[in-house]
């Protein structure tokens, strides 16, 4: 039975309440602060959702995290078993220092329709609907920048590639300027940049880069109902993620992995509420009377997209 759509409105309300207490720390200095504030709420307004879900990608392994863990059970106990994915707040450090591009985030689908993978590293690719088929992992960047500017209808030089501004990526951009395409270098934040590739009035045209399985997986869905496209694969620092990518059930953890291995079926969610403004939210905005939070809710079965903008009154 396909999911509830009231049920889908309800995971705003969370997405909402974590984006508000995680607004509250911008440019305070403090990231763990605010991902605590963003955990504590969000997880407090899961206790009241009628359904019975289990964390897939969460905060991290139980002894590493106290709330939001991966295998916690949320919910009252009562209608569908479901998987969920969460971030309570993608892009600590933006809040903390008062960067661009912050939201909290949430993926559902039944049970065993979500990736249940640790918190590892993984190698991404992401592109919008003209795109589509056209990239591969593992084969030289000029390739899948000459493939998606031959899709886009664009010249090499009138691609704009978005990636993590890490000291891993220092070869990639080289690499990637070298083609002669643009780039767009973020601080946090690739959910936004991978969604963005499949946004109509947006400049980024491609993401690449080594980013967190949580934020893989979350993009997987929301490009699943855009009409986009995702390769990943995961990038090993040690022997022990080999252990934890097991634990998960992945037998072979060399395999690149695509949008219906991360995100299976239609019957799937994707919400968020900025907390910063991005490419793909407004943030919260703290009134005198009412605060105001910008959402968007998507659902890959019906491929709606609903932008909500709410005003919560203070007091």
């Amino acid at each position: 039975m396909p999911m509830d759509r009231n049920l889908a409105l309800e995971f705003v309300r969370v997405t909402e309440a974590a984006a508000i207490e995680a607004a509250h720390w911008v440019g305070k200095g403090d990231p763990k602060a605010a991902d605590k504030a963003a955990v504590d709420a969000m997880r407090e307004r899961f206790r009241s959702i009628e359904f019975n879900a289990e964390v897939v990608i969460g905060e991290g392994a139980k002894d590493d995290a106290p709330e939001l863990y991966v295998g916690e059970r949320l919910g009252n106990g009562t209608g569908p078993e479901m998987d969920l994915a969460v971030d309570p707040l993608e892009a600590t450090d933006s809040v903390a220092h008062g960067r661009t591009n912050a939201i909290s985030v949430i993926a559902t689908g039944p049970k065993g329709s979500l990736l249940k993978a640790p918190d590892v590293y993984m190698e991404k690719l992401a592109v919008g609907p003209q795109a589509k088929g056209a990239v591969k992992l593992n084969v030289p960047i000029g390739e899948n920048i000459r493939a998606v500017a031959e899709r886009l209808h664009k010249t090499v030089e009138e691609v704009t590639v978005v990636i993590l501004d890490r000291p891993r990526h220092i070869e990639m951009i080289k690499e990637i300027r070298n083609t002669g395409a643009r780039v767009t270098l973020i601080t946090d934040g690739d959910v936004a940049g991978a969604i963005a590739t499949c946004l109509p009035d947006s400049p980024i045209d491609m993401l690449m880069g080594i980013g967190g399985s949580a934020e893989s997986v979350l993009s997987a869905v929301a490009l699943k109902c855009l009409g986009g496209d995702m390769l990943c694969q995961f990038v090993l620092k040690n022997e022990r993620d080999i252990a934890l990518i097991r634990s998960c059930g992945i037998t072979d953890h060399t395999r690149v992995l695509g949008i219906e291995d991360m995100a299976k079926g239609e019957d799937l969610t994707f919400t968020a509420t900025g907390v910063i403004d991005g490419p793909l939210l407004k943030g919260v905005r703290f009134g005198s009377e009412y605060i105001t939070t910008h959402s968007v809710v998507m659902r890959v079965m019906s491929r709606t997209i609903r932008y909500l903008e709410t005003h919560h009154r203070i007091g």
